[in-house]
């Protein structure tokens, strides 16, 4: 087998295996040995390939992986502040609420919504607090 071609298949087995991990380093390692894999297929000899991979892993490990890591954290935290800043909000009942369901309009979107106490009714136009968001559902009381 060429290097080129070991350098191929370790970067293809790389990449899959960062499925497994989710660290985005088996990732970066594969595209790694998928640059010593181009440059093995034009340059012969072994240690062609190994420069650049070493040069492309530091690079992608400790560049390109701690940027992407900002990125994707940021994008999780501001989805996560985002149904935070929702609790306290007033909505009003579009669907009747109770224990096992119901529809709101909050800040002009609709959401599923449950009671809190899991057996307050609440009727169709009444207004509510949010209290707090379970995934997409937001869990409300209603205002007397």
């Amino acid at each position: 087998m060429t290097p080129a071609v070991i350098w191929l298949v370790l970067g293809l087995v790389l990449i899959a295996a960062e499925v497994l991990s989710g660290e985005f380093v088996l990732v970066m390692l594969g595209g790694a040995a998928l640059a010593a894999a181009g440059v093995s297929f034009f340059v012969a000899g072994v240690l062609p390939g190994a420069v650049v991979f070493a040069v492309a892993a530091g690079l992608l490990v400790f560049a390109a992986r701690p940027a992407l890591r900002r990125r994707l954290d940021h994008g999780i935290e501001h989805s996560t502040m985002h149904a935070k800043a929702l609790v306290g909000a007033s909505a009003v009942v579009v669907s009747r609420v109770d224990g096992h369901g119901g529809r709101i309009k909050l800040r002009g979107e609709l959401w599923s919504a449950r009671s809190c106490d899991g057996h307050e009714v609440i009727e169709e136009g009444a207004t509510v607090t949010v209290m707090d968001i379970a995934g997409a559902t937001a869990l409300v009381v209603g205002r007397d």
